[in-house]
């Protein structure tokens, strides 16, 4: 009888292959610059996305994705369908359904960039603490939090009163962005941040929108800056250890 070497098999049992991490996306038009989440070249390794139609930003961050959780449960199945082995998804706000994906995925999941919350926090010195930067300060819920495992009290600032950031991305006024006005919105937010709270020693982005801004955020308050971007590193990392030689 003929042996085959064990390293010329296959194995098969994933309609897509090489890209572990499954990302949900929320219904939108706007710009997505490199830095965006739903920018594919912002990854150093590819991913797969799936669209939750109807659940616009608008719904999700004002209306606490009511009514959408099956959407985004289905999604998510037909993604670990797929090939992905862990998903997330662009939408801090959907920390709310953290829970619930997580056991119908069947892989891990992480929602929201917010649930670094609590990582950063444990490296910060005594008498520091940890501010989020949000899309909306006024939607950002203690059960948000809860659900990110991230403290009550920590402290928030968001871009609802700037001139182009929210009402681009949330508001859907129109399809084009002034690149330049919405880093200004971000930069104001956390200068208000830290103004109210001077005890803030680190920021995280809540919104996948923002990492394009992150460096000019570090700059501007000399402060760390964590965001999707650096969670989805480490996220992604698990999946595929670095191999290094012996």
């Amino acid at each position: 009888m003929t042996c085959i070497p064990k390293d010329t098999i296959a194995h098969g049992g994933k309609a897509v292959y090489g890209a572990p991490l499954g990302i949900l996306m929320l219904e939108a038009r706007f710009p997505r610059i490199p830095g965006d989440m739903g920018n594919a070249t912002t990854w150093p390794f590819p991913v797969l996305y799936r669209v939750v139609r109807g659940a616009s930003p608008e719904k999700v961050v004002l209306n606490e994705a009511k009514g959408l959780l099956p959407d985004f449960i289905a999604a998510a199945q037909d993604l670990v369908s797929l090939g992905a082995e862990a998903i997330t998804t662009n939408c801090g706000f959907l920390s709310l359904f953290q829970r619930e994906l997580s056991a119908a995925a069947g892989v891990p999941v992480a929602t929201s960039s917010i649930m670094q919350v609590g990582w950063v926090q444990a490296m910060l010195p005594p008498g520091k603490r940890v501010g989020i930067v949000t899309v909306c300060g006024a939607a950002l819920t203690p059960a948000h939090l809860a659900s990110a495992g991230a403290p009550l009290d920590t402290p928030c600032a968001g871009t609802e009163n700037g001139r182009e950031f929210f009402r681009v991305l949330i508001k859907a006024e129109k399809e084009d962005m002034d690149i330049e006005l919405a880093r200004q919105d971000i930069l104001d937010a956390g200068k208000a941040l830290v103004a109210r709270h001077a005890d803030v020693g680190a920021i995280v982005l809540e919104c996948t929108n923002m990492p394009p801004y992150a460096a000019a955020l570090r700059e501007s308050l000399g402060l760390p800056v964590y965001d999707i971007y650096s969670m989805i590193n480490w996220f992604h990392a698990g999946l595929r250890p670095q191999k290094f030689g012996r």
